[in-house]
């Protein structure tokens, strides 16, 4: 009779965690929902979309498509925790000195700008109020996207965040890893390490694909001549330590999602 009463009192206490965390959404990604659920939600629960930003370039041993691995999961990872859907990820971008390399792809400005315009838009039409813009590629497209973003907070009375991940994570970089990193240095390395191990060929790796980024003004080429490019000369070279990856995974996260929150939150207060 005893165990007949606590397998009840386990099952009731299950029933109840998992309505407890039952979300108020049956899926958090806007390819995925059906139309009449998101005018259920959105803007009435769901104010806030994340739209991850990327690229196809060549990222050392790790997926071409790192910089849109990147934000899509960490998109993923904060959208409950952030109340967000997550808009489908914009895979293509302004690639620039890397662009040479086997399997990557160039949008130009003239192209890229409007389009982006375009898509942030059409969010703002859809209802959202708070457009997060989770960009997972640096160069000139972070410019563009930080220009575009605010074109439109302004035209469409709506509110913008641009992220880049990476420079955000800077301090956490150094923290998990004792260094600085590099565009397909170690810390973003470990984060498609932690995302999924197996877009990581380790056995492919040697220290002779990175090279440290010149100082301004010191010299340029086109292409890079490696496709890992190193913020500090010595530092960011890939270890491939999978508990570093996953620690490192969750600071960022935790930080980004942090950011998101904070800033809504003072908007809301602010009345803007």
């Amino acid at each position: 009779m005893r165990l007949v009463l606590l397998g009840t009192l386990l099952l009731l206490a299950v029933s109840a965690f998992s309505q407890t965390e039952k979300d108020i959404v049956s899926t958090r990604e806007m390819d995925r929902i059906n139309w009449m659920e998101f005018k259920e939600v959105v803007p009435s629960k769901i104010k806030t979309v994340i739209l991850p930003t990327g690229t196809l370039e060549p990222h050392g041993v790790v997926n071409n498509g790192a910089d849109n691995t990147a934000p899509a999961a960490i998109a993923k990872t904060i959208a409950r925790r952030t109340n967000a859907l997550i808009a489908p990820t914009l895979p293509y971008g302004i690639t620039g000195s890397m662009e040479a390399y086997p399997g990557a792809f160039q949008i130009n400005e003239a192209a890229y700008r409007p389009f982006v315009k375009q898509i942030l838009e059409g969010l703002a039409k859809n209802g959202f109020r708070n457009l997060i813009i989770m960009n997972g590629h640096g160069g000139g497209q972070t410019a563009v996207l930080q220009s575009v973003a605010a074109e439109v907070a302004v035209e469409k009375k709506v509110r913008t965040l641009v992220i880049n991940w990476w420079s955000f994570a800077s301090d956490e970089t150094k923290e998990v890893f004792g260094e600085d990193g590099g565009h397909a240095g170690w810390n973003e390395t470990a984060l498609i390490q932690a995302v999924d191990w197996t877009l990581v060929h380790k056995e492919r790796y040697n220290d002779d694909l990175a090279t440290a980024y010149p100082a301004a003004g010191t010299w340029s080429a086109v292409p890079f001549p490696s496709s890992i490019g190193l913020y500090q000369k010595g530092q960011g070279y890939p270890k491939f330590d999978q508990a570093k990856a996953d620690l490192y995974y969750k600071k960022v996260t935790d930080k980004v999602a942090n950011l998101v929150t904070e800033t809504i939150r003072k908007w809301d207060l602010a009345g803007l």
